[in-house]
């Protein structure tokens, strides 16, 4: 058996795997998911990889070439920190990508780490407290 023939089959034990990883392991192994495909199906749970970035699925659907991760919010939340191991700027998160405790970003020009779970407050408002090491 060829390296190929082995990967793939032992692909979908992989993805099967890669379904119980949380957000932060998940990012630090994202080529373990598809990318995301105009013609699939999704279930609620689900991730996929589009432009480089990682998303949830959010409900149950059958994808169309219009409802791109990026351009239907409704059925998909994007994993706001993209790489554990960067600081990135702070984005306003719906209730569906909420922050979680220990996530940092940065925010006028200051580092600030998330003190609770489904955090969707800027920094300095609510739920976070400033880096200052």
């Amino acid at each position: 058996m060829t390296l190929v023939e082995l990967a793939m089959k032992l692909r979908p034990y992989i993805e099967k795997a890669a379904i119980s990883l949380p957000d932060k392991d998940a990012l630090e192994a994202i080529q373990l998911f598809q990318n995301w495909k105009s013609t699939a199906t999704y279930e609620a749970g689900d991730r996929v990889r589009y432009d480089g970035v990682l998303y949830n699925c959010l409900q149950a659907h059958t994808a169309q070439s219009d409802w791109t991760p990026i351009t239907a919010p409704s059925l998909w939340a994007k994993v706001l920190i993209p790489d554990p191991n960067v600081i990135p700027e702070w984005e306003q998160p719906g209730s569906t990508n909420p922050y979680m405790t220990g996530d940092k970003v940065k925010h006028n020009g200051k580092t600030w780490v998330c003190t609770c779970d489904n955090n969707v407050w800027e920094p300095g408002v609510y739920g976070w407290s400033e880096v200052t090491e």
